[in-house]
């Protein structure tokens, strides 16, 4: 592998999808992921960004990360804010399109001790601010979390650029104890 000097580390911005850059995210795109919207407040009022880049990272501390384009219109706001990651249900779809760009009308908020967060999504993680790392063109956000919950229901699934469902078919590890 060739060394990148670290004046050109992040100069690379492509304006169109190359063929290999599209074979690149047609190959990604097989690995099916949840759907949630990270949402948060800013002074001029709440946001939300669709993602289905969402990890756990550590138990101990509790913390997630969300990776976000840097090409989001409201990516810069989100630096050093506290966020909720809302895990879509599978009846959500139009929640997730309309974060992702397509609005199609004012979602239902639940304003929460930390940030605000969307009415009856599948689970709800609301977190203070970890870290933020560079990761290319999307900045990666790591949150502690310091509120959580669930409902029971199927989720709102993302494979080869469309949504699905993957179903709910049985109780989590969770009820073992």
């Amino acid at each position: 592998m060739i060394p990148v000097p670290d004046g050109l580390r992040h100069t690379w911005k492509p304006s169109v999808l190359r063929p290999r850059e599209h074979h690149f995210r047609g190959t990604l795109g097989r690995f099916a992921t949840g759907v949630a919207v990270v949402t948060f407040s800013t002074p001029d009022g709440r946001h939300g960004i669709t993602v289905n880049s969402f990890t756990s990272v550590s138990l101990e501390p509790p913390l997630v990360l969300v990776s976000i384009a840097k090409s989001t219109q409201s990516h810069d706001l989100l630096h050093d804010r506290p966020f909720t990651v809302n895990i879509l249900g599978a009846e959500q779809e139009e929640v997730a399109r309309n974060f992702a760009g397509s609005l199609t009308g004012d979602p239902l908020w639940v304003d929460g001790e930390i940030a605000p967060r969307l009415s009856g999504v599948l689970a709800h993680l609301s977190c203070l601010p970890w870290a933020a790392y560079d990761g290319g063109d999307h900045t990666l956000y790591l949150g502690e979390v310091r509120e959580f919950d669930y409902r029971p229901g199927d989720a709102l699934g993302f494979v080869n650029s469309a949504f699905t469902v993957i179903p709910e078919h049985l109780l989590g590890h969770e009820a073992l104890f």
